[in-house]
């Protein structure tokens, strides 16, 4: 079982960028595939990220290349996964989710993913 803990979120301004972490409890996440999806009120979960087990792939959503970038940790530790928001507009605005899947392919489809975590808040003002 891999209990995932998002933390970062917050209130910015357009223009503004946060860091988003996904926490493993317990674990590292080693093995694991992450995706990052967003849910804004009454909209569907949208991919907005994902990386590979081993760190080889990522991959973005279009309307966030550029913008967005998705890492792991590769210290000792390695049971973070980190998204980088810049240039945040306010259609960015959104819960973000993190997920994760044992030696899975990055995928776009939530349903690929096994583990889930509780979402963080990201609002961006005009």
């Amino acid at each position: 079982q891999v209990q995932l803990v998002e933390s970062g979120g917050g209130l910015v301004q357009a223009g503004g960028s946060l860091r988003l972490s996904c926490a493993a409890s317990r674990r590292a996440l080693t093995g694991y595939t992450m995706g990052w999806f967003r849910q804004a009120p009454g909209a569907v979960r949208e991919f907005v990220a994902g990386i590979s087990w081993s760190g080889g792939t990522t991959n973005l959503a279009d309307s966030v290349k550029g913008r967005f970038t998705i890492s792991r940790d590769r210290g000792n530790a390695k049971n973070t996964v980190y998204l980088q928001m810049n240039s945040l507009k306010p259609e960015d605005t959104a819960v973000y989710y993190c997920a994760a899947v044992s030696f899975g392919s990055v995928s776009n489809y939530p349903q690929e993913y096994d583990y889930w975590g509780q979402g963080t808040q990201v609002t961006v003002s005009s």
